[in-house]
């Protein structure tokens, strides 16, 4: 049995086996890609629960950086990073649902697909920044362009390392509050969280009419932390299945795959984002896989796992997770 039919979204989502509509969300239909979530900007497109999406997400740089001579400080314009698709709208969300968002695939676009990682004057995770603020001088600024398939990225003429794509930015818009794309936080927003790739469910927690879906800022891989600043950053087709479920009252981001449970919180400092994160597990394992609160606190000291997205951003962001087999009913 395939662990989807398994999971929370097909056992709770409203779509329970509706056949689903299939929408392109092309550039030309996107127009203009968002830099805040939030409530305000005028939805492109509506669908119902069950239907997919083919997306086209622009590189978090909105492709202004074409060569390894592009720098940062002359390109760009900060804070007008890391643009978003949607807001999607989905039928029947109303505050107190959850949106699922089942990533089923995120492709290379282009005829011939490049990633970009750089390192931006006051940013990273060992720079200087305006949050943490030191009187040494900043980095240099060096910009790699990286060829990218489906078969690897490859870093240099030494080192190609494995495409395992993910979407840095997923999330829903808070209730009044209109969010640069750069800071994650209960909404979900920019985690860049490694696990949010293909095979992966997302729970979103709505706070608006139709929730509002953003998504946006693949990467071709990453690795924990994102300590430069940037991961392999390149334009995606991406692929997603839409889910509502109905009633279920979440404070922060949920992830499912078919291994784990993983609550999601973001902060700083990086340890008040791994204490939202715990607690928001603990008390989901209480309310839902029937154990005592004390019981899983204390468990979790034994084999809870702790995923760190990104430790560059205005807030950070961290993933405990659980393995599935230790959530089966007691005889099972």
């Amino acid at each position: 049995m395939d662990w989807l039919d398994q999971s929370i979204m097909r056992l709770r989502g409203v779509a329970q086996g509706r056949t689903p509509e299939t929408h392109s969300l092309t550039e030309a239909l996107q127009g203009k890609y968002h830099y805040t979530i939030g409530p305000y900007s005028d939805p492109v497109l509506k669908v119902r629960p069950g239907d997919c999406i083919v997306v086209e997400t622009r590189d978090a740089f909105e492709g202004a950086i074409k060569s390894e001579q592009d720098l940062p400080s002359r390109v760009l314009t900060m804070p007008f990073v890391n643009p978003q698709n949607g807001p999607i709208m989905v039928e029947g969300a109303e505050k107190g649902d959850v949106i699922a968002v089942h990533i089923k695939s995120i492709r290379p676009r282009g005829p011939n697909p490049r990633g970009t990682c750089c390192m931006i004057p006051q940013f990273g995770a060992l720079s200087g920044t305006s949050l943490t603020a030191l009187l040494s001088d900043s980095l240099p600024e060096i910009v790699r362009k990286i060829d990218v398939d489906e078969d690897g990225v490859y870093w240099s003429k030494r080192v190609t390392l494995p495409y395992k794509p993910h979407i840095g930015t997923l999330s829903c818009s808070p209730e009044i509050d209109s969010i640069n794309t750069l800071t994650p936080d209960a909404h979900g927003g920019n985690m860049d969280l490694p696990d949010m790739g293909p095979g992966s469910i997302t729970y979103l927690p709505v706070q608006t009419a139709g929730g509002r879906l953003f998504i946006g800022d693949a990467h071709a891989c990453q690795g924990d932390g994102e300590v430069c600043g940037t991961a392999v950053e390149f334009a995606s087709t991406t692929t997603i299945e839409v889910d509502l479920i109905k009633g279920w009252q979440i404070d922060w981001p949920r992830l499912e795959n078919e291994a784990v449970i993983m609550a999601i919180g973001s902060a700083r400092p990086l340890e008040d984002a791994t204490r939202i994160a715990y607690r928001e597990l603990v008390l989901w394992m209480e309310a839902e896989y029937g154990y005592d609160r004390w019981d899983a606190y204390m468990m979790l000291s034994q084999c809870g796992q702790v995923r760190l997205g990104n430790f560059v951003d205005p807030k950070y962001t961290v993933g405990a997770a659980i393995t599935k087999k230790y959530l089966a009913p007691e005889g099972v």
